[in-house]
């Protein structure tokens, strides 16, 4: 007999945790801190969901904070197993908690300065020695290598086509003759997304467990390096700066990729591209490492046209680095964090050519409301930033197509193929888009599904 209880990613898209557990063995799939409005990121305050020392092992899908940013935390409460992922995402995975822990160090010591907070003193949920810690317990393994987990589970990784190094985690039970199967989709990548190859085919499974962050609604159908080709000749033309809002870790490694194949292509001038983000930075030099996981099916290069780097290609790293850009003359591209424009290098750039006519502010993707970069999409005149109000007069422009997650068509694609589980899980969605794809799969497949709550234990019978 095995169950397994929902510890995050339940009716919500983040804190992703799955205690999966059979014959006394415990494996938690994903560890992940919840991130969004108050009330969700006050549960990683909250006393652990399970019994940390009766943990066995931890497996991880892949780097991205809502599935790894509470690992820390666990390791901070003595959970000192192993911590199974593929070498991309232990990679990734480290420079990510490093930023996490970062950051709130950093809170803490402004609430205690300012006394903000209830709590005397203010304490960041793990700090960079608890990071250093987690990473000694990384076992990097590679995918579709089949590893004991713990007791009678055994899991195997698949590309899931989401990241760099992101996988899905099909399952075996093998306390009987018959093995248990089930399968953990993790976040399912998008069809034809550039640098990614496909998500893998679903494996036979008895039980699925599968996000839904897009199950009512797809993405727009465009043509990307046709829109970004137009995009990118449209700020030449204006002659100044063409500011592109990216997140640092594959979003701004996949525009570098598809504007290298517009200049192969003579499809754009050669133009030169600062990417001004430490962050994006040490993430470029990962995806640099792992060149088997690209795909480059979209245009393939040549020398003078390299995936990430080349003369035209301008890492900037340090602070007096991303000061000296103040001074750069068009036609050029920066690409910046953060994505939705909230804070980081990309704030300061904003505040100097958002009011320039000749300048050209790029948006890439969901702007969530109360961003910056919301603001800039809704069509505001002014943007108030360190206190000062800056004219909106450069022009704005949005490349879509860039969303790392399948949409409602990409996930029954994926879902197509598989054979009918005993039981079907949506998780990793908000409540109406995990219900939108369970009546779908209800009505279409005559699956079982259930969106299970926070907290819920199913299970799980051969």
């Amino acid at each position: 007999m095995a169950r397994i209880t929902f510890h995050g990613a339940a009716r919500t898209v983040t804190g992703s945790k799955y205690l999966l557990e059979a014959d006394g063995a415990s494996v938690l799939v994903d560890c992940g801190m919840f991130q969004g409005i108050k009330k969700l990121r006050e549960r990683n305050w909250e006393p652990t969901p399970f019994d940390v020392d009766s943990l066995d092992a931890v497996v991880l899908t892949h780097a991205h904070l809502d599935h790894t940013g509470y690992l820390p935390r666990v390791v901070k409460q003595g959970y000192h197993g192993k911590v199974y992922c593929t070498p991309a995402t232990a990679n990734l995975t480290e420079l990510i908690l490093l930023d996490s822990a970062k950051i709130q160090m950093y809170d803490a010591k402004y609430a205690n300065k300012k006394g903000f907070s209830k709590h005397k003193p203010a304490l960041p949920l793990y700090d960079a020695e608890d990071v250093e810690q987690t990473v000694k317990q990384f076992q990097i393994t590679a995918r579709g290598k089949w590893f004991q987990a713990a007791g009678p589970i055994w899991m195997r990784f698949h590309d899931a086509g989401h990241l760099l190094g992101s996988n899905m985690i099909e399952v075996e039970i093998r306390e009987k003759d018959t093995p248990l199967r089930i399968l953990f989709s993790g976040d399912v990548g998008r069809y034809n997304g550039p640098l990614y190859h496909d998500p893998s085919p679903p494996t036979a499974c008895d039980y699925l467990i599968c996000e839904s962050t897009y199950g009512n609604r797809d993405h727009p159908d465009v043509d990307l390096l046709g829109s970004l080709e137009k995009v990118v000749n449209r700020s030449v033309e204006r002659g100044g700066i063409m500011l592109m809002a990216s997140f640092a870790i594959g979003r701004a490694q996949q525009l570098i990729y598809l504007m290298q194949v517009l200049k192969k292509e003579n499809r754009i001038p050669d133009l030169p591209i600062y990417l001004d983000s430490p962050m994006a930075c040490k993430a470029t030099g990962i995806f640099k490492q792992y060149r088997e996981d690209h795909d480059l099916s979209e245009g393939e290069l040549d020398e003078d046209h390299p995936l990430l780097d080349g003369p035209r290609i301008h890492l900037c790293r340090s602070t007096d680095e991303s000061k000296a850009l103040n001074h750069l003359k068009g036609p050029a591209v920066i690409i910046s964090s953060s994505g939705m424009m909230t804070g980081g290098r990309i704030v300061h750039h904003l505040k100097r050519r958002l009011s320039g006519a000749e300048n050209t502010i790029v948006l890439g993707g969901y702007m969530a409301i109360g961003t910056r970069g919301r603001q800039i999409q809704d069509g505001a005149k002014t943007i108030r930033m360190h206190g000062l109000d800056i004219e909106v007069k450069a022009a704005i422009e949005g490349v879509s197509g860039l969303s790392g997650h399948a949409d409602r068509s990409d996930l029954l694609r994926w879902l197509a193929p598989l054979a009918d589980p005993r039981q079907v899980f949506l998780t990793h969605g908000e409540p109406d888009s995990s219900e939108a794809l369970a009546e779908e799969l209800r009505s279409s497949r005559g699956w079982k599904v259930r969106v299970p709550d926070l907290g819920e234990t199913h299970e799980l019978e051969l």
